[in-house]
């Protein structure tokens, strides 16, 4: 089955059957590496998409931070508060979108 997504969509590699899409496997392992640690700004509060956006130019990579912060935010929009330190990727190349 040809895939619809954009290429930017988290469902872009997920298999599906002919009427499903199956378990979603995050694409990406988490490392130190390609990664810094910030402090989350109160203009970004509520709001990772405009965080996405300034610093990817893609505001649809907003997921980016849930997956690699998956053990301090549980809800993408009220868990992004100022104040937390987050681990981001230093640019969208180096998660490979």
């Amino acid at each position: 089955m040809a895939s619809k997504y954009k290429s930017n969509s988290v469902y872009k590699k997920t298999p599906a059957n002919k009427k499903y899409l199956e378990n979603y496997v995050p694409p990406v392992q988490v490392s130190a590496n390609n990664t810094e640690i910030i402090t989350l700004e109160s203009k970004y509060k509520h709001r990772p998409d405009l965080l996405a956006y300034d610093r990817y130019g893609d505001a649809n990579l907003w997921w980016i931070f849930i997956l690699y912060n998956r053990n301090t935010i549980v809800d993408s929009i009220y868990d992004f508060e100022p104040g937390i330190k987050l681990r981001v990727p230093i640019n969208s190349s180096s998660i490979g979108v």
